[in-house]
């Protein structure tokens, strides 16, 4: 069964604002996991493990919506304007970073790591839901397309954490 075909306004919001947000949240929820939680690991110092995470979320919505504000003036492709994609992308990757730092202003590292955690479960399901729903992709390979890229990000900043001095 064929999906049905997306109406065109709708076509243009998903094109010229959920692609580039959903671009932005995957990015900024997958690329500060590794040194976020690598910090938590090195230093066993939540601020520390905060403040490494808001700088990657800050760095990251800065080059991410640069990158897709220039990549493409919107004329050919249809797009839409560069700076509300590069804004939309932009605000997306540090709200994807933001979200599992957060857990981190909590002074107990176990517990900032247990909550950080389920936040990442929740914010990796949550890109599985948008894909799903705007993309039309199958639900159940998306959840697992993310999970697992997600997981494997998180081991990584888990195992380096670990191979610090301690």
């Amino acid at each position: 069964m064929k999906p049905s075909p997306v109406p065109e306004h709708e076509h243009r919001i998903v094109l010229q604002v959920v692609q580039p947000g959903l671009l932005g949240l995957m990015d900024g929820s997958v690329s500060t996991l590794a040194p976020l939680f690598a910090a938590a690991g090195l230093t066993g110092n939540p601020h520390s493990a905060f403040l490494v995470g808001m700088a990657a979320a800050l760095g990251a919505a800065l080059s991410m919506g640069l990158a897709e504000a220039l990549s493409d003036d919107g004329k050919l492709s249809g797009r839409g304007h560069p700076m509300l994609r590069g804004s939309v992308t932009g605000i997306g990757t540090f709200l994807g970073g933001t979200f599992h730092t957060l857990p981190f202003l909590i002074s107990h590292l176990g517990l900032a790591l247990g909550l950080a955690s389920t936040v990442v479960v929740l914010e990796l399901l949550a890109i599985a839901w948008i894909r799903y729903r705007y993309m039309r992709s199958p639900l159940g390979a998306t959840v697992v397309q993310v999970l697992v890229g997600g997981g494997l990000v998180f081991l990584v900043g888990l195992t380096l954490g670990r191979l610090g001095p301690g």
